[in-house]
C-alpha cells in the first residue's frame, strides 16, 4: 500500500514520518500550502518521504488529508483517523478527547484535577504535561491541538507511568477515546473554503466509544448518535438532559450547585441516578456548562462522586484563559482566549451585568485562529449594552471595533494602559475579554 499525506502545515509531517515506520511501499508528502523551506524538504526527503505537487494517479493509494481540506478522493481518511490508525495499538490506558467550539482547554484542566491520582498525560493548547504523583512535568509549552500532536504526546508519555490520556483536539476526535466530549457548538462556522462546517468536522468525536455531548448541539446536529451519547446542559427542564444542575448559586470566586444525574449509562453499562453538591470556579452559565461536561465524562468512566467533587473544588480557572485575580478591593476577571467570538462576548457581559461599578476591556489580535470575530455583530451588540458599564477597547481588534460602534468607549493601544484606566475610573469589577494566545502578551 502507498500513503499520501496532504498538508505539511497542520501536522502532516508528524503523520507522514509515522507512516514511514510502517511496512508500506511509498509515503508521499503533499505540501499543499507551500510552507516548507527547501532545506526542510531536503531533510525529510533523506528520511524517506517522497514530495509531490499533486495527487499521484496510482492504485492502492490511501490519501490522508485534514478534515478542513478541500481534497476529495475515493480512498481517503482524515488526519484524525490516521492518528487512530497509527496509535491504536500503542495506547494501553483510558483516553478522553475534548473538542468543541468553546471551553475545550478549561474542561481539560478540570479533568486534570479530577483524574490527578491516575497520573494523567494532558495535551491542551497550553502545552503537554504529565501530572505524576501530584507533581507537574511540563513537557512542551504552547502547542497546536491539531490531531497530529497526539503522536508527539504519546512519544513523550513513554518516559512516565501514565494512567490516562486527556487530550484537547481541534475539529473532532480521532476515535482513540473511551469518552469523547463535545463541549458546545457556540458557532457553526465554515471550513474547507465554505464546503464544510465545524459541526460536520466535529462529528468525528462520535467515533469515540461513548460521548458526553452538549444537549443543544446533540438535538440540533447529532441526534443520530443517540446510542452512544450522554447529554449535559444547564436547563430549566432537568428531564431533558442526562447531567444537569439545580439550585445554582453563581459567584465570581465560587459557584455552588447540585448536579442532577438522570439514567446516565456508564462505560460498563451501569445506569446512574443520583444528585450531589458541587462547588467550583464557574462564574457564568457557559462556565457551568463546561463543568457539567467534565462531570458527565467522569461519571461515564465511573469515577467516584467524592473524587469528582474534590477535583472540581480544586479547579480555580486557568491563568491565561478564564481566571480571577484581586488587586486590593478590585476584582479582575480575565477571559483570554484565541477563539473569542461574539457569542463569548455576549456571555461575558451577562456574567458581569449583576455587579455595580463595572468596566469591560475588549480587544485582541487577528490571525490567532482560523475563525475570526464578526466585528459588525460585535459592534451591534456593544451598542446595546448597559451604558453604566464602562467600555474600554484595546489593541488591533479594539481599534477596529471602535470605528464601528456608536456608544461611548475609550481606546488604549496598550492593554496595560487600558487596565490602569479601568482601575482609575473607580470600577470595582473589571472584565478583560482579550482575543489572543496568553503566551503572546505580557500582562502586568
Amino acid at each position: 500500500m502507498k500513503v499520501l499525506v496532504v498538508d505539511m502545515t497542520h501536522g502532516g509531517i508528524k503523520i507522514a514520518l509515522e507512516f514511514l515506520k510502517k511496512d508500506l511501499d511509498k509515503v508521499y508528502a503533499y505540501d499543499i500550502y507551500k510552507t516548507l523551506k527547501k532545506e526542510d524538504i531536503n531533510v525529510l526527503t533523506k528520511k524517506g518521504l517522497i514530495f509531490v505537487d499533486k495527487i499521484p494517479d496510482e492504485e492502492d493509494l490511501l490519501v490522508v488529508a485534514p478534515v478542513h481540506s478541500t481534497v476529495e478522493e475515493k480512498n481517503q481518511i482524515t488526519h484524525h483517523e490516521a492518528v487512530k490508525l497509527l496509535l491504536s495499538t500503542r495506547i494501553k490506558v483510558p483516553v478522553i478527547e475534548v473538542t468543541g467550539v468553546k471551553g475545550k482547554t478549561s474542561v481539560v484542566w478540570m479533568l486534570k484535577e479530577i483524574f490527578k491520582e491516575q497520573n494523567p498525560l494532558v495535551l491542551s493548547s497550553l502545552g503537554i504535561e504529565a501530572l505524576i504523583d501530584d507533581k507537574t512535568h511540563l513537557l512542551v509549552n504552547n502547542i497546536s491541538i491539531t490531531p497530529a500532536n497526539i503522536i508527539k504526546a504519546c512519544k513523550l508519555a513513554e518516559n512516565f507511568e501514565i494512567g490516562i490520556f486527556i487530550l484537547e483536539t481541534s475539529l473532532g476526535g480521532t476515535g482513540l477515546a473511551d469518552v469523547g466530549i463535545l463541549t458546545n457548538l457556540a458557532e457553526d462556522y465554515s471550513i474547507a473554503s465554505g464546503t464544510k462546517t465545524a459541526s460536520m468536522a466535529k462529528s468525528q468525536i462520535f467515533n469515540s466509544k461513548m460521548v458526553a455531548c452538549d444537549y443543544d448541539a446533540f438535538k440540533s446536529k447529532y441526534s443520530r448518535f443517540s446510542q452512544k451519547t450522554i447529554t449535559f446542559g444547564y436547563k430549566d427542564d432537568l428531564t431533558k438532559v442526562d447531567v444537569g444542575a439545580s439550585n445554582v448559586n453563581f459567584g465570581l470566586d465560587n459557584t455552588h450547585f447540585k448536579a442532577v444525574i438522570n439514567n446516565l449509562k456508564t462505560i460498563n453499562g451501569r445506569l446512574l441516578n443520583t444528585e450531589f453538591d458541587v462547588s467550583t470556579f464557574a462564574p457564568a452559565e457557559h462556565h457551568l456548562n463546561n463543568v457539567l461536561s467534565a462531570v458527565c465524562a467522569s461519571l461515564i468512566l465511573e469515577v467516584p462522586i467524592k473524587t469528582i467533587q474534590r477535583g472540581l473544588k480544586n479547579y480555580r480557572g486557568i491563568k491565561g484563559r478564564t481566571s480571577i485575580k484581586k488587586i486590593g478591593k478590585i476584582t479582575i476577571i480575565e477571559e483570554i482566549n484565541p477563539g473569542i467570538n461574539v457569542k463569548a462576548v455576549e456571555k461575558s457581559f451577562e456574567m458581569i451585568s449583576p455587579y455595580k461599578d463595572c468596566a469591560v476591556i475588549l480587544g485582541g489580535r487577528y490571525g490567532i485562529t482560523c475563525e475570526e470575530i464578526n466585528e459588525e455583530m460585535a459592534a451591534d451588540f456593544l451598542d446595546n449594552t448597559p451604558k453604566n458599564i464602562k467600555l474600554i477597547l484595546t489593541d488591533d481588534l479594539g481599534r477596529s471595533i471602535k470605528s464601528k460602534i456608536n456608544r461611548n468607549a475609550e481606546y488604549h493601544r496598550n492593554i496595560d494602559d487600558a487596565l490602569e484606566s479601568a482601575m482609575a475610573s473607580g470600577s470595582k469589577t473589571i472584565l478583560l475579554i482579550y482575543r489572543s494566545n496568553f503566551a503572546d502578551i505580557n500582562m502586568r
